[in-house]
């Protein structure tokens, strides 16, 4: 059975230089490398009044707040969540999330499709890139997370 643990990962930081509100933490706890088939889950926290940053998404995705209180943008259309609530976002369709709340938002989406690319408004730095993806690692046997991120970071 392949699991993730929520409490456990290890979260990679991003943020825009022009905006010092738009930063978050986030991982895929789920997705082709860790062994899905068919679907994607990444996992983000955004401190108070700062933002995830306005992007597309290669495909279909719910999110749901685990902790929090968010505004959500999906094209031109706002609402609040809070914990419990979700919300659909449509393939390529911009969208933004931003913690209105005094804690730190915590939220999970589940994507249909188990590798994903978002394209940012502006570049995501460390990287400075505007298209991202799920972490392309291969591997014989499936991975968690945090095999993949100490991977990754090095």
């Amino acid at each position: 059975m392949i699991t993730a643990n929520l409490n456990s990962l290890k979260l990679l930081e991003g943020w825009f230089e022009s905006d010092p509100t738009t930063r978050q933490k986030a991982a895929f706890p789920l997705y082709k490398s860790t062994g899905t088939k068919n679907l994607s889950v990444v996992y983000f926290e955004i401190e108070p009044g700062n933002s995830l940053g306005t992007h597309t998404d290669s495909a279909e995705e719910i999110i749901l707040v685990l902790e929090g209180k968010a505004e959500a943008t999906v094209n031109n259309e706002k609402g609040e969540l809070t914990k419990g609530e979700m919300a659909l976002i449509p393939i390529m369709v911009p969208h933004n999330v931003r913690n209105i709340g005094s804690e730190t938002l915590k939220v999970i989406g589940f994507f249909s499709s188990p590798n994903v690319v978002s394209t940012f408004v502006e570049p995501l730095m460390p990287i400075n890139q505007k298209v991202i993806g799920t972490p392309p690692v291969e591997s014989d046997s499936p991975l968690t997370w945090n095999e993949i991120f100490n991977r990754i970071m090095g």
